[in-house]
């Protein structure tokens, strides 16, 4: 079953990366696939309870996948999508913003 996207370029984009969470976990994917434990790590004070939605809410929408491997015990990867990788310029410029808001406010 399909989403119903908004009208809005912005608020779909909004709505697919708006939680904090989401895009630091795209943010530390960009570096490649990760296991649930090193994004954890990764991402900071995050409960395994918020990373799991926010990481199947990602998988939902496109934007990772999840690969399962049958040992014990299991091993989960997750890694972006096409989708997901082509979020990069916009996490690129947050980078550049906050960077230069930082500079301006003196926090560096």
């Amino acid at each position: 079953m399909r989403k119903e996207l908004p009208a809005c370029p912005v608020e779909t984009t909004l709505m697919l990366i708006s939680d904090r969470w989401k895009v630091l976990i795209i943010r530390d994917l960009l570096d490649g696939t990760k296991r649930f434990g090193e994004l954890k790590k990764s991402v900071g004070n995050i409960s395994q309870k918020v990373l799991t939605a926010n990481l199947r809410s990602m998988e939902e929408d496109g934007l990772l996948t999840r690969k399962v491997f049958p040992e014990v015990p299991p091993r989960v990867e997750y890694t972006l999508t096409k989708t997901g990788y082509s979020l990069r310029p916009i996490l690129d410029a947050m980078i550049d913003w906050g960077k230069a808001y930082q500079e301006k406010n003196g926090t560096i």
